[in-house]
């Protein structure tokens, strides 16, 4: 099972760099999508110059692909990614964290594009869908 970034689902709205072929590629009961990346999504809709373009994505997005909570067994493998990665001097952004805390706790590959940040996270499954 896969769990979708915030930059692949950009990527996948935007058309770009085959992500879109590659998610069509599978079925949607495989493809999940962070509660964390709706949060992200939100908060660009609200500063686009056009929400109205993007809206009816974000809400197919919604119907089509299960979304994965945060919920506390994320929120434990979450904080103890922290802790490694802060004790190795080598941390993550907050939301690539709780992300990864998700994907972690339910044993999900994470598709982004972002592999330099999610790479460092010891046990997580990591693919790259953008075609360069």
């Amino acid at each position: 099972m896969y769990l979708l970034d915030t930059n692949i689902l950009a990527y996948f709205f935007k058309r770009q760099g085959g992500v879109a072929e590659r998610i069509y590629a599978h079925p949607p009961n495989l493809l999940h999508v962070p509660s964390v990346a709706i949060f992200e999504i939100e908060f660009g809709l609200g500063a686009s110059s056009k929400p109205e373009k993007h809206r009816p994505q974000l809400d197919w997005v919604l119907r089509t692909f299960h979304i994965a909570d945060f919920d506390a067994n994320a929120a434990q493998a979450a904080g103890h990614i922290r802790h490694v990665l802060q004790k190795a001097g080598t941390p993550i952004g907050t939301y690539d964290l709780l992300i990864a805390g998700i994907a972690l706790a339910n044993r999900y590959i994470v598709i982004t594009r972002n592999t330099r940040e999610f790479e460092r996270v010891p046990g997580l499954r990591v693919e790259n869908w953008y075609d360069e």
